[in-house]
């Protein structure tokens, strides 16, 4: 009898390998992924003893899991990132095996990672529950390329030792096919010619390459500037077609960047024009080396040689921007007012050596350094900069200059450590500020005039930081016209009320927020909508950002004694209608306020608080009577910035369970059900994939979210009565009022915005 079981399972263990040898080679056989995902499922699954499988490969690109399955004829795609988040995810993030006897135990999964979950929105909607879960990395050369998930072991608690071993037996093969597959696909999309992406988008056709062929080699010039002269092909065109078929960056010519002078230094400049490759920049790891061939391995290992087997990194440039790099470095083709051409002058003129060693002063002669001062202001104003950022790094490293836009830092230029002293004290003279003190920090304005006429002024800050250098920041004050209040954004609940507020004849309209939240801009359109010549309009500023025809504008100036309450006071003398002081920084001030609302005037301020309720307790704490208060108070508009998805490059996504999750917690799961929003496959979001106009980040631009706390009789109670927070905040909400992060929500699902630039602002 024992020895007829043995010959059994003997016949069965045969049974199984030759099914297994089969499923090898049909696997091997297969004809893309596709077929793997969709036609050999079945045939996998029945080796496994499990009731459900799924099959992943990893999306490198997108850092993301994929898989297909066949729903009613049409093949459908699901995708989910790798990391810890999900089960898949974590596998292919760790390379490590899960074996869960019940998925839904939250004890037995944050055994495995605190991060892990699993995602249940699958069993309701199809009603299978999930109870096992075996899931395996597909390896391949050390890396995971895939994942096999079984769910449900149809005999036995949970998945054995065993099982685990069968499934890596056929993870290991599926390894080397996904692995084939994927060299395979990419063998057939990859450019074949250097042209391929033009012919593909149809923006030459074949007879049209061939001609600039032949024409190219009549002329003996390159075909890029064939296209680019006689066929209208745009550059960036061009670019995306290079960079596919070379597979490294593309880089235009940017008058902006100036080829590093001690790597240029030791190399002939006909030697480079003849060879067509320079040095364009230091980067992390390594140089960064443009050519206009990076598979010349000639030419590419005469370039290791030349820069002493320093690491290098290839992008490929067109030869005509590769020349005008090299003209600028030299100062042979520069236009009059590019970086690099007035760098070589201030060189030439040899002044920042006399300032290093503090032997003689700038003065208005110096014709190079008012230029270089004068375009790094122009350039940053046209590339809509708020701040500037002057940072030098001593005589030996190069001096940064970085532009903040949008909220963020970008690097704009750097230029060489020699000249530091002198950009520094010509900003200093323009700002009117002691050149020969570099001990102490200084602060002073500059009034520039933009070639096409308009005024910006920029507020100035010095700062002395180590080793003896000297810091220059400039916040960028263009005296612009202010906005429509229908264009601020602003939901109709929002701006329906804050125009009833603002209607009024007397009262105390607060906007909070932090430094740069855009609270001056929202206010001066809150006064535009109300300046009318029967109103009289005083404003008090610091400083005066943003002017208005019919507003009586004044800057304060606290080294004259004239403050915010001084400037408040004098108003109360000149007749005023509508008053509008900068912040209310003090108990002086507030309670000047205070008293000006309620003898009949409208008065605006800001503070900085983080919410329209807090800002009430902030008030109160500063001393202020709470009864004049509650009576004076209007309304409280908190707000932050937010960055705005990019126009150009928005597209449409259907996002993972656990985003839309986010979105309801954040929101407020019923008062999001009450929106009509429900995860199916119609809910999608946006994101900007980055395109030339945003520079690459998918964001231009930033629009404001808002809370808008409107003072009813309520409400006004509980200011007289000092209620907490708490209890102030209820009543708000049942009042109607949205809270910045319930705004940001509503603008993520218009598409403005993202969730993740709301956390970013308005989530402690």
């Amino acid at each position: 009898m024992a020895q007829q079981e043995s010959v059994l399972v003997l016949q069965e263990r045969l049974a199984y390998e030759q099914r297994l040898v089969q499923l090898v080679d049909r696997i091997h056989s297969a004809r893309g992924l596709d077929s793997i995902f969709i036609e050999l499922q079945g045939e996998i699954l029945g080796l496994l003893d499990a009731d459900r499988m799924t099959l992943y490969a990893v999306d490198a690109d997108r850092r993301e899991l994929y898989s297909k399955f066949l729903a009613i004829d049409t093949v459908k795609e699901i995708r989910l990132p790798i990391a810890e988040k999900s089960i898949a995810g974590f596998v292919a993030a760790s390379g490590r095996v899960i074996n869960i006897a019940d998925a839904y135990d939250l004890a037995e999964i944050s055994k495995i990672s605190p991060t892990l979950s699993f995602d249940s929105s699958w069993d309701k909607k199809t009603g299978f529950r999930t109870q096992q879960i075996l899931a395996m990395p597909i390896m391949h050369d050390g890396r995971a390329i895939g994942v096999i998930q079984l769910l449900n072991k149809k005999h036995g608690g949970r998945f054995t030792k065993e099982d685990e071993a069968s499934a890596a037996r056929i993870a290991k093969t599926l390894g080397i096919a996904f692995y084939n597959q994927t060299q395979i696909s990419q063998s057939q999309n990859r450019p074949k010619t250097k042209f391929d992406y033009l012919l593909a988008q149809h923006r030459i056709s074949q007879d049209e390459l061939n001609s600039a062929v032949a024409e190219s080699r009549r002329r003996q010039v390159d075909v890029e500037s064939i296209l680019i002269e006689q066929y209208k092909v745009p550059k960036s065109e061009l670019g995306i077609s290079l960079s596919q078929f070379y597979r490294c960056p593309f880089m235009e010519y940017d008058e902006r960047i100036l080829p590093p002078p001690d790597l240029m230094k030791d190399l002939k400049h006909e030697f480079l024009k003849r060879n067509y490759w320079l040095p364009i920049r230091r980067e992390d790891d390594g140089i960064l080396v443009l050519i206009d061939n990076p598979q010349d391995l000639q030419r590419v290992d005469s370039i290791s040689q030349a820069l002493r087997n320093r690491k290098i990194k290839l992008a490929v440039a067109l030869r005509k921007d590769i020349l005008l790099y090299l003209g600028a470095a030299s100062g042979e083709y520069a236009s009059k007012d590019s970086i690099g051409n007035i760098l070589g002058e201030l060189k030439d003129e040899g002044g920042y050596e006399s300032l290093d060693s503090g032997l003689g002063e700038l003065d208005e002669n110096d014709s190079a350094v008012i230029r270089l001062a004068n375009q790094i202001i122009m350039d940053a104003y046209k590339s809509r900069a708020s701040d500037i950022h002057i940072e030098p790094y001593g005589a030996q490293k190069d001096t940064v200059i970085r532009y903040r836009v949008d909220g963020g830092c970008l690097e704009y230029q750097k230029i060489p450590g020699a000249y530091r002293r002198a950009i520094v004290t010509r900003l200093k003279i323009m700002s009117q500020l002691d050149i020969a003190e570099r001990r102490r920090p200084q602060d002073g304005k500059i009034k520039f005039r933009m070639p096409d006429g308009r005024d910006i002024e920029l507020r100035v800050a010095t700062v002395p930081t180590a080793n003896q250098n000297e810091d220059v920041v400039m916040r960028i004050l263009s005296a612009s016209e202010p906005i429509s209040l229908d264009r601020l954004g602003m939901t109709p609940r929002n701006l329906a009320e804050i125009k009833k507020i603002v209607d009024k004849p007397y009262g105390l309209v607060l906007c909070v927020g932090p430094t740069g939240s855009g609270k001056t801009t929202t206010l001066h359109s809150l006064l535009g909508h109300i300046n009318k010549p029967e109103r009289k309009i005083w404003t008090a500023e610091d400083p005066v950002e943003i002017t208005q025809y019919g507003l009586r504008q004044l800057q304060v100036n606290p080294k004259i004694g004239l403050d915010f309450a001084t400037a408040m006071r004098s108003f109360l003398r000149a007749d005023p209608d509508v008053i509008m002081v900068g912040e209310m920084r003090d108990e002086e001030t507030a309670s000047t306020g205070i008293e000006a609302s309620l003898t009949g005037h409208l008065v605006f301020s800001t503070l900085h608080t983080n919410s329209a309720v807090e800002t009430v307790v902030r008030l109160l704490d500063m001393g202020l009577d709470p009864f004049n208060f509650a009576d004076a108070l209007l309304g409280v508009l908190a707000q932050r910035l937010v960055k705005r998805i990019c126009v150009d490059c928005k597209a449409e996504y259907h996002p993972e369970r656990a985003e839309f999750d986010e979105l309801a917690a954040a929101y407020g799961e019923e008062a999001f059900e009450g929106l009509g929003q429900k995860y199916d496959e119609a809910f999608v979001l946006h994101r900007g994939k980055g395109c030339a106009s945003c520079n690459k980040s998918g964001y231009r631009g930033r629009v404001a979210i808002h809370e808008l706390l409107v003072t009813t009789e309520e409400m006004k109670r509980l200011i007289q009565t000092r209620a907490r927070v708490a209890e102030m905040f209820v009543q708000a909400k049942a009042e109607g009022m949205t809270t910045l992060v319930q705004d940001g929500v509503l603008k993520s699902l218009a598409g403005t915005t993202d969730f993740r630039q709301v956390k970013a602002v308005a989530i402690k």
